[in-house]
């Protein structure tokens, strides 16, 4: 656990600049140069997400369990991660009405994929794990929120085009994440 903690706390933290000190992170950005700052920032996200890896890994050998979620968790947890695909593939799509609406949709996304794993995971790995990105993606959502009422921040309006393809492309991730690509990379299968 001690691994899947250090890792949280080195990934969420690198990830959390903009919450708790803006102004810090626009004067370092601008005194290292983007480059510099966005390599920087990489390696501290990979060896903090590799050690949540490693760790949530660990955990996983030997679960501690706090309760079992019923069975309709699973289906309500896949019914939220297919929703959590859908903001993935907003945040990344240009002109979709998604983006236009909500604004952050990949912090969105997080946050209903977090709680989708709290909802169908009993153990303390997962809650740790899950717990933290939640909790992360709330405040990341609300402080970037601030941020463009702050600045006046628009958004363009979104194209039902776009939008459908989105929304598509979104699904179509989902279903070969959930049939094929989570059992490969994680070792469970969400339908098996």
């Amino acid at each position: 656990m001690t691994y899947l903690i250090l890792g949280l706390i080195i990934f969420l933290g690198a990830h959390s600049v903009r919450i708790v000190n803006e102004d810090w992170r626009t004067r370092t950005r601008a005194r290292l140069g983007p480059l510099p700052w966005k390599a920087l920032y990489s390696l501290v996200s990979v060896i903090g997400l590799g050690l949540v890896v490693w760790g949530f890994g660990l955990a996983r050998q030997q679960p501690v369990q706090l309760w079992s979620p019923p069975t309709g968790m699973r289906h309500l947890a896949a019914l939220l991660t297919l929703i959590a695909f859908v903001l993935l593939a907003a945040a990344y799509v240009p002109g979709n009405g998604i983006k236009a609406r909500l604004h952050h949709p990949m912090v969105l996304g997080v946050k209903v994929w977090a709680l989708a794993h709290l909802l169908s995971n009993g153990n303390l790995g997962h809650v740790v794990l899950f717990g933290s990105f939640l909790v992360w993606a709330i405040l990341d959502f609300s402080t970037a929120r601030r941020r463009d009422r702050a600045t006046g921040a628009r958004y363009p309006r979104g194209t039902a085009g776009a939008t459908g393809i989105t929304v598509a492309l979104g699904v179509g991730t989902w279903i070969a994440f959930a049939l094929w690509l989570h059992g490969l990379l994680i070792g469970v299968r969400p339908f098996g």
